[in-house]
């Protein structure tokens, strides 16, 4: 076995240590060793069996070029990722993961409750002893109260998880630390799909919430509306956390196995996509104020996030496309 190590170390020493390099040697050093115990159950001597393996191990220079490797942007001192920095990360992501669905889930539940208080005031709940315009101003503040929340929330994670900013770029994971990973997200994976079923549920039915509660009052009672559009936006708020949760948690699995969007071809693109939504999202809860606030269009001006939400989904997707069809 030992021989078997020390061959790929000679092979693989002349090559760049690049992160595809690296998780190549140690995929070809499992299927290696794999084959040794195969042989020596097959009743092979060590050396017969040494000879088998090495043998069938083909030409690396041309393994490399199949894959591609060769071409790719090669990196030196490329740090190691230790199972304690992979486990501290996993939890790490539960912990702080959570806290940013919270965030995401308020600032989806403000424009719900400044709704709900409008139609409070409205109803003549709070008297008549305050001029209603006054309320009705005052009624933006629980809004603010929320959004301001999000953002502390928002804040503290991102500043607990700067510490792991490196795993954006590219590193190596050890065989061993790979294997946890994948042992773990493979228990993950029946929650991961069950929650998800439940967060697309509960968009689908959300507008069945908003079509009942306005036919009531048949369609022509604001009041109703208003509260139809409350139970929509809560019923959402509850599916966008869901999606965040779970969502932090794969992709913590994801970005320590260098897969799906944390894959090398998709990094350059979920830069280019965060960018632009670093720009589009402020815009967007920009127009919302201004129409609330300048024009008293609290009750329709949510209908800013979901139109901003399909539009930057859409052009998310056409944006990797192109990408795609550019490399071919």
């Amino acid at each position: 076995m030992e021989t078997i190590r020390n061959y790929l170390e000679n092979i693989f020493s002349s090559l760049p240590k690049s992160a595809e390099i690296i998780k190549l040697k140690d995929e070809l050093l499992s299927n290696m060793e794999e084959k040794y115990w195969e042989l020596k159950e097959s009743g092979k001597t060590e050396n017969e069996a040494i000879g088998i393996v090495i043998s069938e191990f083909g030409n690396i220079d041309e393994l490399i070029k199949e894959l591609g490797i060769e071409n790719r942007k090669q990196l030196d001192n490329i740090p190691t990722i230790t199972m304690e920095e992979a486990e501290n990360y996993m939890r790490d992501k539960v912990k702080y993961g959570k806290l940013i669905a919270v965030g995401v889930m308020l600032c989806i539940l403000a424009p719900a409750i400044l709704m709900f208080t409008h139609n409070i005031i409205i109803g003549g709940v709070f008297g008549t002893e305050i001029n209603v315009e006054t309320l009705e101003g005052l009624s933006v503040i629980p809004l603010f109260i929320l959004i301001a929340i999000a953002v502390g929330l928002f804040i503290y994670a991102g500043t607990q998880l700067d510490k792991y900013k490196y795993l954006e770029d590219d590193f190596i994971c050890p065989l061993h630390v790979q294997q946890r990973v994948k042992i773990k997200k493979e228990e993950f994976s029946s929650n991961f799909t069950k929650l998800n079923i439940i967060g697309v549920t509960l968009c689908v039915l959300s507008p069945v919430a908003l079509i009942g509660i306005s036919a009531i009052g048949g369609y022509d009672n604001d009041i109703l509306s208003n509260y139809g559009a409350i139970v929509l936006l809560i019923m959402v708020a509850i599916a966008v956390f869901i999606f965040v949760r779970v969502g932090n948690i794969n992709n913590s699995y994801n970005a320590l196995l260098q897969i799906e969007e944390y894959s090398s071809k998709c990094k350059e693109n979920n830069t280019a996509i965060g960018d632009v939504a670093s720009v589009v999202w402020p815009i967007a809860t920009a127009i919302f104020l201004i129409w609330g606030l300048g024009f008293n269009g609290w009750h329709i001006c949510w209908i800013i996030f979901p139109i901003t939400g399909i539009l930057f989904g859409a052009f998310s997707g056409l944006y990797a496309l192109i990408k795609r069809n550019n490399k071919r």
